[in-house]
């Protein structure tokens, strides 16, 4: 999800054989006047991405993990780049690095993959164009990617299970499910997610909010709050204040379009 105007993005097809670990890949590219900057304030989804910035020739690779706290971007004059999101468990299907460990860190390329492919950077600024990047840089995570480890199917069910919209299961009650310690759940989730739980559950129960505010004409609080899975609508407020640092009607008013991240202000 992003906030930057339509016209400034463009999505690239997944390959199949690699829909197992990314989840979208997009190019974005925007040039703002002389003089003139945004604060983007970008909100957690849960996510870890390999993000690509690319300023006059040089591409800069991250890989950025998970995180539950909103992000401020300053942006101005030509901002170009790509964003690959990935699913959960990809850090270590990719890397070798549990998502625990980059959890609200952006790592740099050259420090997290095999000495073979750190010049991927260089390669990647020396395309024509973005198609050329996105084909490039996919080959190379192609070329990365490990066996699939089993404990991840019991992860990507505990995660669908706890985003479900009313679904109120508690880890306890799924790990008995899966026979499992509820211990041992939570070890498995901060491997492969890099968050807790429970903190999964609060953003997608967030983002789950956000799809219904867009949907709604003349937003009903009591009434989203309940559909998405609060308990009342303070509990709606609360949440969006810790996990966004708005409420949800300065949310609304700052969103652009049809988006999850909202500008913060402008200058110049």
């Amino acid at each position: 999800m992003t906030t930057v105007p339509a016209s400034t993005l463009t999505e690239f097809a997944v390959p199949a054989s690699l829909r197992s670990a990314v989840a979208h890949v997009t190019a974005y590219e925007e040039r703002f006047a002389p003089g003139h900057e945004i604060v983007e304030r970008v909100l957690p989804d849960g996510a870890a991405r390999l993000l690509i910035v690319l300023h006059r020739g040089v591409a800069s690779l991250h890989v950025a993990g998970a995180r539950a706290d909103p992000v401020l971007l300053r942006m101005g004059g030509h901002m170009h780049g790509l964003s690959i999101t990935l699913h959960a468990g990809a850090t270590l299907g990719l890397f070798g690095v549990p998502a625990s460990a980059l959890t609200g860190l952006a790592v740099q390329w050259e420090d997290i993959v095999p000495k073979a492919h750190r010049d991927l950077p260089e390669q990647m600024a020396a395309q024509a164009n973005d198609l050329a990047r996105v084909r490039h840089i996919l080959q190379s995570l192609q070329a990365l990617q490990r066996p699939s480890d089993p404990s991840r199917h019991l992860v990507e069910h505990v995660a669908r299970r706890l985003s479900a919209r009313m679904g109120r299961t508690s880890v306890r009650e799924l790990a008995a499910e899966l026979n499992l310690s509820e211990r041992r759940v939570q070890q498995l989730f901060a491997s492969h997610v890099g968050l807790a739980p429970s903190v999964w559950r609060r953003l997608q129960r967030l983002h789950g909010t956000l799809r219904l505010l867009r949907a709604a004409q003349t937003p009903q609080w009591a009434e989203i709050a309940l559909c998405a899975g609060y308990y009342d609508q303070s509990h709606l407020i609360n949440e969006f204040r810790a996990l966004c640092g708005l409420t949800p009607q300065q949310l609304l008013q700052r969103v652009v379009s049809d988006s999850s991240n909202t500008t913060h202000g402008s200058t110049g």
